[in-house]
């Protein structure tokens, strides 16, 4: 099984890292309201924002410039509304959105980087997310895995049937939509073999929480102190 790299992250071990789950999915919360509504041209509320997420993940000993590329993904989806203000005479307005959305992507990319998926599944659930919403988060992330492997072994059976670099050209432009059904059809295939696994050892429509997490003291003074400072940041 091929582990995603958010994945291998959540495993590591710092102060972040044990903070319990719901407490960063509230602290995550306040944050983006927070920035959401914080004017385009505060430059100093920005800066004070960013200056907390680059502490927090060095806190969480997370490798830095990762992690900032890995938030850019976000900015090709901004960059058509902050085109659109740019045009409409607004400049301030499409750079504060710019770095709005791009400090949002870092803020939840470190909550994810920083809380294994089940764990954070069963923080939302817990907060009253909607079961159905959970449910489906569930599966996909179970299944991201079945397609993630499936297309790691086509990938290594095609590269050994190319004996050429025009072999490997070939593959590149001719192959990629029957490789795409291919790999829809397998994964699908090996999807439906592990339901009825889990069918078989009991699954009843709900999946079991095996580590159960209690909100403790140290993680109702995070959430508080992060909160207000956050807070006070913003009214300041």
């Amino acid at each position: 099984m091929h582990h995603i790299l958010l994945d291998r992250w959540s495993q590591s071990d710092s102060p972040l890292h044990r903070i319990e789950a719901r407490a960063k999915i509230l602290t995550l919360l306040v944050f983006l309201v927070v920035l959401a509504t914080t004017p385009a041209n505060a430059a100093l509320i920005l800066i004070t924002d960013a200056a907390l997420l680059l502490a927090a993940a060095l806190l969480a000993r997370l490798p830095l410039l990762a992690i900032l590329l890995r938030s850019l993904v976000v900015l090709p989806f901004s960059v058509t509304f902050a085109l659109m203000s740019w045009l409409a005479g607004e400049p301030m307005r499409a750079l504060g959105l710019l770095e709005k959305s791009y400090l949002a992507a870092f803020a939840a990319l470190l909550v994810a980087a920083t809380t294994p998926m089940s764990s954070l599944l069963g923080g939302l659930a817990k907060l009253g997310a909607p079961r159905l919403l959970v449910f489906v988060a569930q599966f996909l992330y179970r299944y991201l895995f079945v397609i993630s492997e499936q297309a790691q072994h086509m990938r290594l059976a095609a590269a050994c049937r190319q004996g050429n670099e025009s072999a490997r050209r070939t593959f590149g432009f001719r192959g990629a939509t029957g490789a795409l059904a291919v790999l829809f059809a397998r994964s699908y295939g090996r999807a439906e073999g592990i339901y009825r696994a889990m069918l078989a050892r009991g699954f009843s429509g709900r999946f079991s929480i095996l580590h159960h997490t209690r909100f403790g003291v140290r993680d109702a003074a995070f959430l508080t102190g992060v909160a207000l400072f956050l807070i006070l940041a913003r009214l300041g």
